[in-house]
């Protein structure tokens, strides 16, 4: 004979509160945002980029004959500038409105001469003119493209209440000082918006090495008597 137990009040009240808390388990926490689940904190504090114009304006003096020293040195280190992070080319806008076309004009010239000089190639560089309808004497100027890089707003900490222990999620600055530090030290901003084409390969100079290689010679550059190793004996005493 089966004998079929009833389930006492006990069994009952105990199966509804596993069934309670296996409900509670599959769902987040509600003290954990939503951005906490996605991603990671170096995402959530990312850099943004973005597109400026660099200019250099050399006054057209009415009655000197060529450009100053110090305006020379200016555009040597705008084209160093431009070598180092300018994107796009480099423009050399003529003025039409000067007191002095004719070192306008030379003005332009001797900028393209110190851009040549500085590793600049003529087609990199793009003349225009400007002030047309302008009443005053107007400038040469030089202008070029270039990208900034944009850090975080990271929050003071002081902002934080670090004595909060309601929850163990990352705190909202965690990685913002990384990102912001990087930032600041990152050499051409546009490097964050995508990799950089590569140069093209030398193959005369890899067909060397690779018979070098084969050869069981020394695949690197061969050092002069005066590259050497060995610690100076100067200050040896």
């Amino acid at each position: 004979m089966t004998r079929i137990l009833k389930p006492t009040a006990t069994l009952i009240a105990a199966g509804i509160s596993l069934t309670a808390l296996s409900a509670c388990s599959s769902v987040a926490p509600t003290s954990v945002p939503a951005s906490y689940l996605q991603g990671t904190a170096l995402d959530r504090n990312a850099i943004s980029v973005e597109k400026k114009t660099e200019f250099l304006e050399i006054a057209i003096h009415p009655q000197a004959s060529e450009i100053s020293l110090a305006d020379k040195a200016a555009i040597s280190g705008f084209v160093a500038a431009y070598r180092d992070h300018g994107h796009g080319p480099l423009i050399m806008s003529l003025p039409e409105s000067t007191a002095n076309p004719q070192l306008a004009v030379a003005a332009v010239a001797e900028a393209r001469a110190i851009a040549y000089e500085n590793g600049v190639q003529y087609e990199e560089i793009e003349g225009t003119h400007h002030g047309e309808a302008s009443l005053v004497s107007e400038p040469m100027i030089l202008a070029f493209q270039a990208y900034e890089a944009i850090a975080p707003d990271c929050p003071s900490q002081a902002t934080i209440n670090y004595a909060d222990i309601s929850s163990n999620n990352e705190r909202s600055t965690l990685g913002c000082a990384v990102r912001a530090n990087l930032a600041a030290m990152i050499a051409d901003p546009a490097d964050l918006l995508g990799t950089r084409p590569l140069d093209s390969a030398d193959p005369l100079r890899r067909s060397v090495i690779l018979e070098k290689f084969r050869q069981g010679e020394p695949t690197g550059s061969t050092r002069s008597s005066q590259e050497t190793g060995t610690v100076s004996q100067a200050v040896s005493n």
